[in-house]
């Protein structure tokens, strides 16, 4: 089971404030079945460059990987990336691969959460067509109820994909409609944005448990084998 969105490196964005709180987030994610956790901290262009941003979450990450080395059990396996805020020309950004996740083409990309242009939409497209990239949008729920009817399925029919937060499945008010897009195919990737052990915590085997029950254990397995062609 892969976690595709997690704020777990310590100290670098709104997620865990420290190498203890990491840990424990992983071994949370472990005991909830995730074998893979992607790292996604916050990148927001206006506020520092892609160089200073990858200094610090090397920096962070290097800190983690020695608390890791000397805990008594074995962790999920971690793979680099970021959570990229759009801004108008991000398309154009020449080092757009440095932010991509390690070792794929996906960019996880966090939408403003208001109506898309037209222009917003083509730079979607753009960064797509323009840099062999993957574009993943991140918990498309908190912005899709902004968007004019069938941007979602625009957007998917064009390449992009769509990931959604377990909190989609888990709250009662959303689990409606989450299950409908996940029955429609209009949902790629599944992530906990878990920030820290008590506020936001990992709640990724909840989700799982609700899908299972609404459809199968194989709808579930089907789900998590199609995301390995985009690992390979």
């Amino acid at each position: 089971m892969i976690d595709f969105h997690s704020h777990i490196l310590p100290q670098i964005d709104d997620g865990a404030q420290s190498v203890e709180e990491s840990i424990e987030m992983l071994k949370m994610l472990k005991n909830q079945g995730v074998n893979t956790v992607c790292l996604t901290p916050h990148y927001i262009a206006m506020d520092e460059s892609p160089k200073e941003f990858l200094e610090r979450r090397d920096e962070a990450f290097k800190a983690l990987k020695e608390a890791i080395e000397s805990c008594d059990e074995e962790l999920p396996k971690l793979l680099l990336g970021a959570e990229v805020y759009y801004y108008p020309g991000i398309c154009r950004m020449e080092e757009i691969d440095t932010l991509k996740l390690e070792n794929t083409e996906l960019l996880l990309l966090e939408m403003p959460m208001a109506p898309w242009s037209e222009y917003t939409i083509r730079e979607i497209l753009d960064l797509i067509n323009s840099s062999n990239t993957k574009v993943v949008i991140a918990h498309i729920e908190r912005a899709m109820g902004y968007q004019k009817r069938g941007t979602v399925e625009r957007l998917i029919d064009s390449g992009v994909l769509m990931q959604t937060n377990a909190s989609f499945f888990n709250m009662r008010k959303t689990r409606r409609t989450a299950f409908k897009m996940f029955n429609s195919g209009l949902i790629h990737f599944l992530g906990s944005d878990c920030h820290s052990v008590k506020h936001r915590p990992p709640r990724i085997e909840e989700a799982v448990s609700a899908i299972k029950d609404k459809f199968s254990q194989d709808a579930v397995d089907e789900f998590f084998e199609e995301q390995k062609d985009y690992f390979e």
